[in-house]
C-alpha cells in the first residue's frame, strides 16, 4: 500500500498554487462552510502523483494542507453548490445510479459516506435506504482491491459530491483492481453493466496511447464524465476521448450579480486540442481540428474547495480541490436530469441557448489560439460552454 503522508505540510511534494484573483482567506463559518471569497494562494499536495507510465492513470484531487485530517470542517457543502448552479437537488434524480469508478479500495466509503451525509442533513444510506454500493471491477461486493489512501480519498471525494449534487441518487462505487488502463476500462463496463445512468471518472493519464482503451469509454445512452486534469493546459485521457464530458475547473467565488456567485476559469485547470481523434461534429472550432477539451466545467480551485471526509488510514474532514471535485458534480447534473437514453454524448451542452454559466475570464496557460486556453465569451477550452445554470443543458 502507497501511504499518503497527510502530516506532510512541510513536504517538498507540495504545490502552492499561484493567485487566481483576491487575496481573502477562507475562515470557518458556522458549521465550518468556507466564506469562499475569491481564491487565495494555498499549498496542496496530490493524493495521487502522476507515475508517468503510459498504461496508468492517477486521480485528480488535491488536498489543502491547512485543513488535512481536520475535526473542523471548512469547504463548500452541498447548499453550497445546489445554489452556486440552480439545481433542483431536493426534487429531482430518484430511481437515477451514479457510478464511481476509481482504483485500489478505500476500506471505509460507506462509512465515511454517511458521516459526510449526516453531517450536511441528507438522507443516510442504510438497509432502510440502499443508496450506496461498494463493489469490485467484476461486480462483486467482496474480494476488493488492496487499499491505497491516496485514491481512498479520491474515492470519498467522488461520491461525497454525488451525495452533494444528488442525494436522491444512488451511488455505486466500482473499484479497479489497479490504475491501468485495462482495469479501470473494465470498471467503466461494469458499472454500465449494473445499470449506472452516468459514470464519473475522476482520474487522467497525460501519457497515455490513444487510441488505445477508447472503446470502454464509448456507451452511447449512458454518460461518461472525466476529468479534464490539474496541470494548466494539456490533454489527457479518458478526457480526451470524443465519447466522453471533458470537464474543467473553475473558482468559484460567493457574491457577485444577481447570480450571488461567480467564476473564472482555474488556472490549474486542463484543456487543449486532443489531435489524435477527429473534431466530433459538434465541435466546430477553427484552431482545433481535433477533439477540443474541455466541454462543461464546475467548481476546481482548491483555493475555493470543498469539504469531504475521510478517515483511510486516518484523517478526517479536508478541504479538496481539482477536476476531481469538478466531474462527479457534473455527473450528478446529469442524473438530476434524468435524459442520459437520449444523449449524443456531449452535444447538447454545444446547443443554441443551452442553459449555462457563460465563464469569460480566467486562463490555464499560454497557447496559440487563444480559445483553447483562456476563457471568453461562448465556448472556450478550460470551461467548454459554461457551469451549470440548472438542468436544462444536461
Amino acid at each position: 500500500m502507497r501511504s499518503l503522508l497527510y502530516a506532510a505540510a512541510a513536504s517538498a511534494a507540495l504545490v502552492t498554487l499561484a493567485a487566481c484573483g483576491g487575496n481573502t482567506a477562507s475562515t470557518a463559518l458556522p458549521q465550518g462552510l468556507a466564506a469562499g471569497a475569491k481564491h487565495v494562494p494555498v499549498s496542496v499536495v496530490s493524493a495521487c502523483p502522476d507515475t508517468r507510465n503510459p498504461d496508468t492513470a492517477h486521480c485528480l484531487a488535491l488536498i489543502r494542507t491547512d485543513n488535512m485530517g481536520s475535526p473542523l470542517v471548512s469547504g463548500y457543502g452541498p447548499s453550497d453548490l445546489q445554489s452556486a448552479y440552480s439545481l433542483p437537488s431536493s426534487t429531482k434524480g430518484k430511481g437515477q445510479t451514479i457510478a464511481i469508478v476509481d482504483a485500489f479500495d478505500d476500506p471505509n466509503a460507506a462509512d465515511d459516506l454517511n458521516v459526510y451525509r449526516a453531517f450536511f442533513g441528507l438522507p443516510a444510506c442504510n438497509k432502510s435506504n440502499p443508496c450506496f454500493t461498494k463493489v469490485n471491477q467484476r461486480g462483486e461486493q467482496g474480494n476488493y482491491p488492496t487499499p491505497d489512501s491516496g485514491w481512498a480519498v479520491e474515492e470519498s471525494l467522488d461520491v461525497d459530491m454525488a451525495s452533494a449534487i444528488c442525494p436522491n441518487c444512488n451511488i455505486i462505487l466500482v473499484e479497479g483492481d489497479s490504475a491501468t488502463t485495462q482495469d479501470l476500462g473494465k470498471s467503466v463496463d461494469e458499472a454500465v453493466k449494473l445499470g449506472a445512468n452516468v459514470v464519473s471518472n475522476s482520474y487522467i493519464n497525460y501519457n497515455g496511447r490513444a487510441p488505445a482503451g477508447s472503446h470502454y469509454y464509448d456507451h452511447p445512452g449512458t454518460i461518461i464524465t472525466a476529468g479534464g486534469g490539474d496541470t494548466g493546459y494539456k490533454v489527457g485521457l479518458p478526457a480526451g476521448f470524443p465519447t466522453v464530458i471533458a470537464v474543467g475547473g473553475t473558482t468559484l467565488s460567493k457574491g457577485g450579480g444577481s447570480r450571488g456567485w461567480s467564476e473564472t476559469a482555474w488556472g490549474g485547470t486542463g484543456s487543449g486540442c486532443e489531435i489524435r481523434f477527429k473534431q466530433p461534429k459538434w465541435q466546430t472550432h477553427k484552431g482545433c481540428r481535433g477533439r477540443a477539451m474541455d466541454d462543461v466545467a464546475a467548481v476546481g480551485d482548491p483555493g475555493t474547495g470543498v469539504a469531504i471526509y475521510d478517515t483511510y488510514p486516518s484523517g478526517g474532514w479536508f478541504t479538496i480541490g481539482g477536476t476531481s471535485v469538478a466531474t462527479p458534480i457534473i455527473a450528478g447534473v446529469y442524473a438530476l436530469a434524468a435524459n442520459e437514453g437520449k444523449m449524443t454524448y456531449s452535444k447538447s451542452l454545444y446547443a443554441k441557448g443551452a442553459s449555462l454559466w457563460d465563464v469569460t475570464s480566467g486562463s490555464d496557460g499560454t497557447c496559440k489560439h487563444t480559445f483553447l486556453c483562456k476563457a471568453g465569451p461562448g465556448y472556450d477550452g478550460p470551461t467548454g460552454n459554461g457551469t451549470p445554470n440548472g438542468i436544462g443543458a444536461f
